[in-house]
């Protein structure tokens, strides 16, 4: 094993156990690659050392977590067209002797997406402005999505949002303060929970939704990947829904890392099982 060309890793703070790095080397031995996928602790402090260390080892690539997803990008050599439009990178790409910042996070949700549904044309409502919904909203929106609606609770995250798809993507985008019990407008294609509401271990916590207001032709999906089967997720399928769980997400932008690292189209219900396996499901 050439041990500093075949390096990929994930510069996370704390370096808590990562079922991302298990779902990643299991692609790695199934597809009989000589890699290995390392999770590193680093404190903000020392991120630029990591990455002087990663281009200096000849590190194929890594992933970032928060908090270094926007402070990685000066310590990179350039940035991919989605990632410099959402202004924050969970994965670096060696290419040409260059690291190239990239954002899967995104681009493997529309992956999930388009195993359902071709985006294009379709309305969407979105709760949520964080870095999980800059990521969705600017890649469904470069996908075709043609409005998106941006429920969130702080108007001043929101309209940062619904203003960067309206400046810089070909979506229209609006915000809806969210004060009360959201009712989805009956067009509404796709509904996405990009909060973390939800998520272990409060698996019981519920949007402020009227359940009511899902219909069985729309899509509604969760960012969650644990439990996969939160509480919109049973909710949406009650009433008929197609839904799409976080776990999608999680294993898409795993292989569309793999894919830039390796050149591997890495086969996803590997990583799944893999994910399902460590989640006990």
């Amino acid at each position: 094993m050439n041990f500093l060309s075949q390096l990929t890793g994930s510069f996370a703070q704390p370096a808590a156990e990562n079922p991302t790095v298990t779902m990643i080397e299991s692609a790695y031995r199934y597809h009989d690659l000589d890699w290995r996928y390392i999770n590193c602790e680093v404190a903000p402090s020392e991120l630029e050392d990591a990455v002087r260390g990663a281009r200096a080892m000849g590190w194929a690539g890594f992933n970032c977590s928060l908090p270094h997803k926007v402070a990685v990008i000066e310590h990179l050599d350039g940035l991919g067209e989605s990632s410099s439009i959402i202004g924050a990178v969970n994965c670096a790409v060696r290419r040409d002797g260059k690291l190239i910042g990239e954002n899967t996070d995104g681009k493997g949700f529309v992956e999930s997406l388009q195993e359902k549904v071709d985006p294009t044309g379709k309305t969407m409502v979105m709760f949520g402005a964080g870095g999980a919904a800059r990521a969705i909203g600017v890649e469904t929106a470069l996908a075709g999505v043609r409005k998106i609606t941006v429920v969130n609770r702080s108007e001043n995250r929101g309209q940062e949002l619904v203003q960067l798809l309206n400046e810089k993507t070909p979506a229209q985008a609006e915000l809806v303060i969210w004060k009360e019990s959201y009712c989805v407008p009956q067009e509404t294609d796709i509904v996405i929970n990009a909060t973390s509401i939800g998520l272990y271990p409060d698996v019981d916590a519920q949007l402020d939704l009227d359940v009511n207001s899902l219909t069985a032709p729309m899509i509604v999906a969760d960012v969650i990947p644990n439990p996969p089967h939160t509480r919109l997720i049973r909710d949406a399928a009650a009433r008929d829904c197609t839904v799409i769980d976080g776990i999608g997400m999680l294993v898409n932008q795993g292989v569309i890392s793999i894919q830039y690292w390796t050149g591997i189209d890495a086969d996803p219900k590997i990583m799944r099982s893999t994910i399902e396996e460590v989640l006990g499901i």
